[in-house]
């Protein structure tokens, strides 16, 4: 372009160019196919309830069909890319950050070294300042850029948005391929509006609106071009609002107009949900950012239903209610925010399953594994609509009735759901053990679910010590430590809803169960307990942190106890970050791999809640210890899904996984499981008691305090202080008839 007689200088546009990409596959038909490019990408994450956004770290959704990068609702992809060009070119980035609460995006960009057109001055990088802010209010996506001229002439910008929307299911984006797709339909461009249209083959017709404000110079299908006229240390604004959803006869919820009416909301939405925590602070600052991290990706993944408050398990791959997730991390998470538990057991119990239908691995009494939103989940591609594949989740949900009712008291609720909590004991009775041995076994019903149905649901996760695959049906250990955990404290309801018959015989259950588990688990010369029986009741030889989830769940007694403690805390399976999946001289063993060998910080968690069940504090210090450092290290602030397993290596850092999810609920909540572990924290809600079993705290951390700590009708703030002997524990404040028993 020419410069103008006002000595205005107007920047030349290039035309982007099309990138190429490598595909690796791993794993089967349901697990992720990873873009090379996953693995060296920089990313930044939005989420509200059911909608998420994931972009590249300068702000951009690049076109890139195998990552998840777009903007997603309920499983599907409402745009697929969004790009800035300033001049034709990618602007230069400075830094990017969500803030704090995880509300909303903010990028800082300048414009890189530039040329007129026509002569030889050039616009040096850093003329131009360049923000752009993103936020995500319900089914919407708002975008604000400002631009401000930092050059001492008058400029005109040509500043470009490219964009395209696939409405792609998120099942594809992982990498299942389609036969065949719904059809597009004609793109409306209207003024300051573009809209893309989809009808499904599900019959769902979904679209993606953007409206551009002010009114771009040109608008086409994947493009709005803006031309901004900038006088020095001048700033102008442009706002993008894109919204997503499917046509529907009834009136859709309204969306904010514009982006600072919605990042009011937003922020709003989490300050409400923030204060149902309790607050905890530290003496070192590392803890207390994992603590803040944590609890902000937390809060927002938190989503509503009919039912109350559950957590969707994680982003981007798992953006929806699972059974096994939810009511973890609702567990890890009970005493500092009970109000979790209370919706996620009412969420789960209205999606109890009522038929036998193969189709979805359903039977009368269990609890969903998962519930799916997407296209091909409508049409059957995929059998994840409302999935029932899942081995634990069903004694999982009656643990933690039996927690949530301890802790708060709450009879009411108890009452209310007793019904469900019958029918999920009969589950386990009729289903889950078909073949009368007191153990509970899972074999898919269906050849299209999951082939392992218990929380290491990889094809290859359940091994035999020379490397062969365990044949169905299963019994996982861990299952019958959860089954174990489910009758001893729904007996304890039982009795006080004045079921005495019941818990009786649930207590007669959990004996039998404990003792037979013993028998035939227990690994004596390898000082374990056996990964699972096979079909054949052959133990499954293998080292596995699967073991210390049946301490915690109590159904191993102390003097198997320490020996298994010692074994987890060895270097085979203790990496210096965590505990691994499975030990580094097992056969199946890859640091690298989901479940062989990776760390996963929710494992951890319920290991640390097992070493302390059995006094191994010194276990619950190294890897609370290592996962803070990891959390450091990742430059994430919070813990992800997993992490590879390599071993540590003093000057370096831990290996990521690349296609881990981050935000995800369990491991988001595995800090406040160790907090309970370590200060051996019980809540009696009936008593109105606080009790700290056996305190221990490391010699890094000065004190802890927890203020606003619910107890029954009451709560109390507390400060523990360590001591060369035991941890001190001075009372700030009470509210109600709260005691505390320190042991």
């Amino acid at each position: 372009m020419k410069q103008h007689s006002d000595g205005t200088r107007a920047l030349k546009r290039r035309e982007p160019q099309q990138e190429t990409q490598t595909v690796i596959k791993v794993g089967s038909d349901f697990y992720i196919l990873a873009s090379s490019l996953t693995s060296r990408r920089s990313t930044r994450v939005l989420v509200d309830g059911e909608s998420f956004a994931v972009f590249e770290v300068g702000g951009d959704i690049l076109q890139s069909p195998l990552e998840p990068l777009g903007f997603f609702h309920r499983d599907t992809r409402y745009l697929s890319r969004f790009e800035l060009k300033v001049a034709g070119e990618v602007p230069y980035y400075l830094n990017s950050y969500t803030s704090r609460e995880n509300a909303q995006l903010r990028v800082n960009l300048s414009n890189p070294d530039l040329t007129f057109q026509g002569d030889d001055i050039r616009l040096p990088r850093n003329s131009i300042q360049i923000e752009r802010n993103w936020v995500i209010a319900g089914a919407a996506l708002f975008h604000k850029l400002m631009v401000r001229n930092y050059a001492p002439l008058q400029i005109e910008v040509p500043m470009d948005f490219l964009f395209e929307v696939d409405f792609a299911d998120l099942f594809e984006v992982r990498g299942l391929r389609r036969v065949r797709r719904g059809t597009y339909l004609p793109v409306e461009v209207d003024a300051g509006r573009v809209r893309f249209s989809y009808r499904g083959l599900d019959g769902a017709q979904r679209f993606t609106e953007l409206v551009f404000e002010p009114q771009p110079a040109a608008l086409e299908s994947g493009r709005a071009s803006f031309r901004l006229t900038l006088k020095p240390d001048e700033q102008k604004e442009l706002q993008v609002r894109i919204s997503g959803g499917c046509e529907k006869s009834t009136a859709r919820p309204a969306h904010p107009a514009r982006f600072e009416e919605a990042l009011a909301r937003r922020r709003a939405e989490i300050a409400q949900l923030d204060a149902g925590w309790s607050r905890i602070t530290t003496s070192a600052e590392s803890m207390n950012l994992l603590l803040r991290h944590s609890v902000a990706d937390l809060t927002s993944i938190i989503r509503y239903s009919p039912e109350g408050t559950f957590l969707m398990a994680g982003i981007p791959w798992f953006a929806t209610l699972f059974g096994r997730d939810s009511i973890l991390t609702a567990l890890y998470t009970l005493p500092f925010n009970p109000a979790i538990a209370a919706g996620t057991l009412k969420t789960l119990a209205s999606l109890q399953g009522s038929e036998v239908n193969d189709r979805r691995d359903e039977q009368p009494g269990k609890i969903v594994h998962e519930i799916r939103g997407g296209e091909m989940a409508a049409t059957g591609e995929v059998p994840f609509g409302r999935y029932y594949g899942s081995v634990d989740a069903t004694p999982l949900f009656l643990w933690l009735l039996g927690r949530y009712v301890a802790t708060t008291g709450d009879l009411q609720l108890a009452d209310d759901l007793w019904k469900h909590a019958e029918l999920a004991l009969d589950w386990i009775v009729q289903w889950g053990d078909r073949d009368s041995d007191l153990f509970v076994e899972y074999l898919r019903e269906t050849p299209r679910g999951l082939a392992n149905q218990g929380w290491k649901d990889s094809f290859d996760a359940i091994s035999h010590a020379d490397g062969d695959l365990a044949r169905p049906p299963i019994a996982l250990c861990e299952v019958q430590g959860y089954v174990y955990a489910a009758y001893t404290s729904v007996a304890q309801v039982a009795r006080r809803l004045g079921r005495q018959a019941v818990a009786d015989s649930l207590r007669e259950r959990a004996a039998a169960l404990k003792s037979a588990f013993l028998r035939d688990f227990w690994l004596d010369h390898e000082r374990t307990i056996a990964l699972a029986l096979d079909g054949d009741k052959s133990p499954c030889r293998v080292m596995s942190s699967n073991a210390a989830h049946c301490l915690a769940a109590g159904i191993v007694d102390s003097e198997h106890g320490a020996a298994l403690a010692e074994r987890l805390m060895s270097d085979e399976m203790f990496s210096g970050w965590g505990l691994r999946t499975l030990s580094s001289q097992e056969r199946r063993y890859n640091p690298m791999s989901y479940h062989n060998g990776s760390v996963w910080p929710h494992d951890n968690a319920l290991a640390a809640a097992g070493l302390a069940r059995v006094g191994q504090s010194t276990g619950v210090m190294r890897m609370l210890e290592g996962l803070l450092d990891a959390s450091l290290y990742l430059n994430s602030g919070s813990l992800p899904e997993l992490f590879c397993g390599f071993t540590r290596d003093e000057r370096m850092g831990p290996v990521p996984y690349p296609v881990a999810c981050h935000p995800q609920a369990w491991s988001a909540a595995s800090i406040f499981m160790f907090l309970q572990a370590m200060l051996g924290i019980e809540v009696n809600g009936f008593d109105r008691k606080l009790v700290i079993d056996a305190p221990a705290m490391p010699s890094w951390l000065d004190w802890i305090k927890i203020e606003n700590l619910k107890v029954g009708g009451g709560a109390v703030s507390l400060l523990v202080r360590r001591t060369p002997e035991v941890p001190a524990i001075e009372i700030l404040g009470k509210r109600g008839p709260v005691t505390v028993e320190i042991r």
